[in-house]
């Protein structure tokens, strides 16, 4: 992704940039394992021949839905695929690299046109695939996490202490539903949720992070500088990017209301995502919506 000119894309008001930052192809970072994804991918997937010329998946294509084809994310075996934003190329998928991935992972509409520039051959995963696939190749959600925090940092480095006071703070709540957060607790039943009042600091940016935070009750601001990015609500999780990549917190967090906080360390963390699949497909989806709402509030800074 770093090489790439997303200034010279065809969309107005930087918004194809913001875009390309959550679809471009994953294997460009220096974190993926392509043999882990290739066995991935083989556990559960299906080959499919895309003929050249021909779109695999269509620009603000959304999955599911009465009449819409289940999102489907893509291991290229063969051949060479484009990535086109209102019919501008901004990158290449090769050999090996996976692409396509957050519309399975988050069930976010598509935000850019893959089409097939030759023949192509590819393993392919729907979302029940891809949930029967981390069962038996848990390693993957953590490869994946990494190469997705590093491209959220990124963002967050753009609404930075030095970026313009636009857009509305994002809400977000229940990335783990009543039962996993249930089951988590009981997991963790070692540990009891630690208590925050409003306005207790309960992280800061630049500060080593031991422990990644399960809001159980009230809510918390994230702020990046002086700036309030995010809201967070009972079943939301955050500070889990320290966690996944062991550098400094990205972003400040404190309690807005009286907060009860399930504080997980790196240990244990680690454990979840190996035993139990779902908390980290949770973790996948939650880190992917947050790509894009910071992507996104990027475009409204730049606009």
């Amino acid at each position: 992704m770093d090489e790439l000119d997303f200034s010279k894309a065809s969309e107005p008001g930087n918004k194809a940039a913001a875009r390309a930052v959550v679809q471009g192809p994953t294997a460009q970072s220096p974190l993926y394992q392509p043999a882990l994804a290739l066995a991935f991918f083989r556990s559960c997937g299906t080959v499919e021949e895309k003929p050249g010329g021909k779109p695999i998946f269509v620009e603000n294509e959304k999955p599911g839905g009465l009449f819409a084809k289940s999102a489907r994310m893509y291991l290229l075996l063969e051949g060479e695929v484009g990535l086109m934003i209102r019919n501008g190329f901004f990158g290449v998928v090769k050999k090996g690299e996976i692409f396509g991935e957050l519309a399975v992972i988050a069930g976010l509409p598509r935000t850019a046109t893959a089409l097939a520039k030759t023949d192509c051959r590819v393993l392919s995963l729907d979302e029940k695939q891809f949930h029967a696939a981390l069962q038996k190749t848990p390693e993957f959600a953590l490869m994946l996490m990494s190469i997705m925090v590093q491209r959220l940092r990124r963002s967050l480095a753009q609404v930075g202490p030095g970026g313009a006071a636009k857009g509305t703070p994002v809400e977000r709540s229940d990335a783990l539903d009543k039962k996993m957060l249930a089951g988590l607790r009981s997991q963790l039943a070692r540990q009891d949720p630690t208590e925050f009042p409003a306005g207790k600091v309960i992280m800061t940016a630049g500060a080593a992070g031991a422990f990644m935070y399960v809001v159980v009750e009230g809510r918390v601001a994230i702020s990046v500088g002086e700036r309030v990015v995010e809201r967070v609500g009972p079943g939301a999780i955050f500070g889990e990017m320290a966690l996944v990549d062991r550098a400094a917190r990205a972003a400040s967090a404190a309690a807005e209301t009286d907060c009860s906080l399930l504080a997980i360390d790196r240990n244990d963390f680690l454990e979840l995502v190996r035993a139990k699949p779902a908390f980290g497909a949770s973790l996948l989806k939650s880190i992917a919506e947050r790509m894009q709402q910071l992507a996104l509030q990027v475009a409204q800074m730049k606009s």
